[in-house]
C-alpha cells in the first residue's frame, strides 16, 4: 500500500482486483491510519513482472493492510496464500472479503510480522510481499528474519515498497535486485533471491 504523505481519510475505501479469475471486482476496505492499498498502476506493474512466476506459487504477504497484493496474488493462481497484519480491522476485512470471494486456499492472521517472522517456519514461499509503515524500521529487519530463518524457496521473488531507494536498505547479499520503480513518494521493487552457496565438504 503506498503511502502518501498525507494519510489521513474518513470512511471506508475501495479497491478492485485487476486480473485473474476476479479480475473487476470491486472490494471495500476499512479505515486504518496510514492504510492504503498500493494503486491500481503500481499493482498492474508487479504482477506483469511476477506473471511467469504466481501460478501456483505459494505467497506470504507479511503487512497485508488492505490485502490487495494478496488478493491479486490469490485472483490471479497463487496455490496457497498467508496474509498477516497486527490490525484486527485489517484481518477481518481481508477475511470477510476472501469470503465474499470465495477463497478457500488463503489464510489471514493477526500477528505482529516480526515476531511471526522470528519462529522456525511451517513452509517456505515462493513470493513474499513487503509492504510495510514507513519511517517505522520495519521493512530491514523483516528482510533479514525472512532469510535467516529459512522462509524463502531457493529462488524466491521478493517485493518491497519503502520510501527510500532499493540500493539504500541494505537488504540480504544473496537478494538480487530484478527491476525497480517509483510512483511519487513510493519505491517499489522486485527481488529475487539466489540460494546461499553451500560450501563443498572437505
Amino acid at each position: 500500500m503506498a503511502k502518501p504523505k498525507n494519510t489521513s481519510h474518513s470512511g471506508a475505501g475501495q479497491l478492485r482486483i485487476i486480473g485473474g479469475e476476479w479480475r473487476s471486482r470491486k472490494l471495500d476496505f476499512p479505515h486504518v491510519e496510514g492504510l492504503r492499498p498500493t494503486p491500481d498502476r503500481v499493482r498492474e506493474t508487479l504482477f506483469n513482472w511476477l506473471a511467469p512466476y504466481i501460478g501456483g506459487a505459494k505467497v506470504l504477504d507479511v503487512f497485508a493492510g488492505s490485502g490487495a497484493l494478496f488478493l491479486e496474488a490469490m485472483s490471479r493462481g497463487a496455490a496457497k496464500g498467508v496474509a498477516l497484519d497486527s490490525n484486527r480491522d485489517a484481518i477481518s476485512n481481508i477475511r470477510e472479503n476472501m469470503g465474499i470471494l470465495r477463497c478457500t486456499v488463503g489464510q489471514v492472521q493477526q500477528t505482529d510480522a516480526l515476531r511471526y517472522l522470528d519462529a522456525a517456519p511451517g513452509d517456505t514461499f515462493d513470493v513474499v510481499f513487503l509492504d510495510p509503515p514507513f519511517h517505522k524500521d520495519l521493512l530491514k529487519p523483516a528482510c533479514d528474519l525472512l532469510e535467516q530463518r529459512g522462509w524463502l524457496a531457493d529462488e524466491a521473488w521478493v517485493y518491497t515498497e519503502s520510501e527510500v531507494r532499493p540500493s539504500e536498505l541494505g537488504l540480504p547479499a544473496n537478494w538480487r535486485l530484478h527491476r525497480e520503480q517509483k510512483a511519487g513518494g513510493v519505491n517499489y521493487a522486485l527481488w529475487q533471491r539466489e540460494a546461499p552457496q553451500v560450501p563443498a565438504e572437505q
